[in-house]
């Protein structure tokens, strides 16, 4: 294998990698992790209320107990419970601490042994949704070694009832629910996921991949009508989609199957025109010699048989040319103005009784291709040359004037001349090659090739009027714009 062979075979297999989507990037597996991802989102927004609940239902069973307890002791009499079932009750409960709030009066019933402190006092009967949360996550996240005082009403007893704890035990109920809470809450979002994703995946991910296949197949062979995309009979986007990628598609294998026709009549057509044009160019040479005879007829015709041949081959010389031009990117330099028409006038052929007017200032500066921006002035002034020759009546005024003006960063090239206007059809095909041809025998090929030219430096031309003899057209070009890393370097640069 040669090495141009394995350049090919590297590229093609670049060429088709980048064509295809591997299953970690593609649209299904994106869906999936972002369903799963929103489900746990919510499900975690959903468990800040639950562990809140939890804790508090937790710590009202442990106060309903110890209030059971309290209302046997209370009504009982004192002492009636040794130290050793004192201790089993508030081990049950796992407190260290009961106590009775009746009348405004407590009284301690059941106590192990009292704690140096208490870290945090709790009305049962006050906690709120946000003070439940955040107590939560409080004891979640940084509880196991605090002590506790709950306190409140227990049912419709109006004697208050007081419990002190440590919150091991809740926080080791709390981790183990969290847990639980957290297990099932992944079952349910790959659940939720995995339904949303067969929904979703038959709904849009599948016509979308069909499409993207349709797009791929049709790309490599454009020219294939099995590879048109046939369109699901849907009433949604996707189907409005479907329908018109098809006939973007058959329009587009239409206008490929024209060109190619164009392409390969072109062909022809150049090579019987480079045929023709050799031809004429003899046949040229040969009527040359009819200048040196003397017959007064040959030397009528003469001239108009000249003039036809050279028609004939400038007519073959532009489309050749055009054909196999490809114009570069201009290179665009400050170009003085008046200079580069000066020269434009000196190339002209300007006959007798035409007068050539340089209206441009001297200190004119345009931002343009110098070799391209005299092209497109040259045939400008050429077309209006030509159209005012066929003038001939001595009376007529026939002027060729060119101007210049800036308008803020643009700069806007006249060319006016006073000759017999265009036509309509010439108008309306103005810069379409061999259609906006306003003389008999012209290609139309000088203005489409100067809007080509412009229309690459950004510009536009224009025709801005036809009317009363005075053909004027307006070339505009704006300035380059200047990158702003290039203008803090030029002024960074010493003198």
């Amino acid at each position: 294998m040669t090495e141009a062979q394995a350049t090919d075979d590297r590229a093609g297999a670049a060429s088709t990698a980048a064509r295809t989507v591997p299953l970690s990037r593609g649209l299904s597996t994106k869906l999936l992790l972002l369903t799963i991802v929103f489900v746990l989102l919510a499900e975690i927004l959903i468990f800040l209320p639950w562990i809140a609940s939890y804790r508090v239902s937790w710590l009202k069973e442990r106060l309903g107990t110890a209030a059971a307890v309290s209302i046997v002791l209370v009504q009982g009499e004192p002492n009636s419970l040794s130290r050793t079932a004192q201790n089993d009750v508030l081990m049950a409960i796992g407190a260290k601490a009961i106590a009775v709030r009746d009348g405004g009066v407590s009284r301690l019933l059941v106590v192990s042994e009292m704690p140096p402190q208490v870290d945090e006092h709790i009305d049962i009967s006050k906690v709120g949704m946000i003070d439940g949360m955040t107590g939560a996550l409080d004891t979640l996240f940084f509880g196991g070694k605090r002590m506790l005082r709950v306190f409140g009403p227990v049912g419709e007893s109006d004697k208050e009832f007081e419990l002190i704890m440590p919150d091991y035990a809740l926080r080791s109920a709390m981790l183990v629910y969290s847990r639980n809470v957290a297990f099932v809450s992944l079952l349910i979002s790959l659940f939720t996921a995995m339904l949303v994703y067969a929904a979703i995946d038959l709904i849009m991910i599948g016509p979308i991949r069909t499409m993207t296949r349709s797009m791929l197949s049709f790309s490599e062979a454009p020219d294939d009508p099995g590879r048109i995309i046939r369109p699901a009979a849907r009433a949604d986007e996707i189907g409005v989609a479907e329908r018109e990628l098809s006939q973007m598609q058959e329009r587009l294998q239409k206008m490929l199957s024209e060109q190619k026709h164009l392409a390969d009549l072109g062909l022809a057509v150049s090579k019987i025109n480079h045929d023709m044009r050799n031809i004429l160019a003899s046949a040229q040479l040969m009527s040359d010699r009819l200048r040196l005879v003397k017959d007064p007829t040959v030397q009528s015709f003469a001239p108009k048989l000249l003039r036809a041949l050279d028609r004939a081959v400038s007519y073959s010389e532009g489309v050749l040319a055009y054909g196999r031009t490809q114009e570069p990117p201009p290179s665009r330099r400050r170009v003085r103005l008046r200079q580069l028409v000066e020269d434009v006038h000196g190339l002209l052929d300007i006959e007798e009784g035409i007068d050539f007017v340089n209206g441009v200032e001297h200190a004119f500066e345009v931002d343009a291709d110098s070799d391209q921006l005299f092209r497109v002035l040259t045939n400008l002034c050429r077309n209006s040359v030509q159209a005012m020759a066929a003038d001939t009546e001595s009376a007529v005024v026939r002027r060729l004037a060119v101007s210049a003006e800036r308008l803020g960063s643009v700069s806007r090239i006249v060319v006016t001349d006073t000759g017999p206007g265009l036509p309509p059809k010439a108008r309306e095909n103005l810069f379409a090659a061999f259609r906006g041809s306003a003389r008999s025998g012209g290609t139309g090929l000088g203005l489409a090739i100067a809007y080509e030219l412009i229309r690459a430096h950004g510009g536009t031309v224009e025709l801005v009027e036809s009317i009363g003899g005075r053909p004027t057209f307006a070339v505009t070009i704006p300035d380059q714009p200047v990158r702003l890393d290039q203008a803090r370097g030029s002024l960074r640069r010493p003198a």
